[in-house]
């Protein structure tokens, strides 16, 4: 019972920011479908991701570097293979719901749909890990949040090379959320944390900082919204 719970308020979060990012405009309808189109994008993604981290999984494991040396496969294995293939995932959902569009997007509109496609990937891949879980890995996983703020990162700096015609943002902000998402991953490692008890702080304070980006979302968009140089259309 109590896991079914915890499983249940683990998605508050999500469904709560998805609800007010949907409302925004809650006359615009086209707004609002392209903010489902984002999600369900974000959704489908989490398939493919599956797909490409776990052929990558046993074919990095064919070099037996996991046996000589598991500190450097599982740095190999969470940086550069499971983060960089799910943030490419959602980029390229994220890039073919703008592609798919005839809405006027904005700056701000290209964060809070990037924000959307992580919160989509980042639901369907709350149920897919809720499978053995532990309540406290749903509960923390639920409030963090983690693939709504990446997203926010990448919808950033995607909108603000839009606007300034200066695509080297686009890439800037795509390297952040993977390094941010890579080293996350592995500082929860146990090869990682074996190392010392204190490095534990490590991924505790980027748990927090993916509360604090979502936050930074909340603040971006409430302040946008006033700034016509982030609502005015990109194309």
């Amino acid at each position: 019972m109590l896991f079914i719970v915890v499983w249940i308020v683990s998605f508050i979060p999500y469904f709560a920011l998805l609800m007010w990012l949907r409302t925004r405009h809650k006359d615009d309808s086209a707004y609002r479908k392209l903010c489902s189109k984002a999600l369900g994008y974000g959704a489908l993604s989490v398939l493919p991701a599956i797909l490409l981290s776990g052929t990558s999984y046993f074919a990095v494991r064919l070099t037996g570097v996991q046996e000589s040396n598991p500190l450097l496969y599982q740095a190999i294995y969470q940086i550069c293979i499971l983060a960089l293939v799910e943030e490419i995932v959602k980029f390229l959902a994220f890039r073919r719901v703008l592609k798919k569009t005839d809405y006027l997007y904005s700056w701000m509109d290209t964060a809070v749909l990037m924000t959307l496609v992580g919160t989509g990937f980042g639901i369907l891949e709350a149920v897919v890990y809720s499978i053995g879980a532990s309540v406290p890995v749903m509960l923390v996983r639920g409030i963090c949040l983690p693939h709504a703020g990446i997203g926010f990162i990448i919808g950033y700096y995607y909108g603000k090379g839009a606007k300034f015609g200066k695509p080297i943002y686009k890439y800037i902000g795509f390297l952040i959320a993977w390094l941010f998402h890579g080293l996350y991953d592995f500082s929860l490692s146990p090869e990682f944390l074996a190392i010392n008890d204190n490095l534990a702080i490590i991924p505790l304070s980027l748990a927090l900082l993916d509360i604090v980006l979502v936050i930074m979302l909340i603040v971006f968009v409430n302040k946008a919204k006033k700034r016509e140089i982030y609502t005015e259309a990109l194309k």
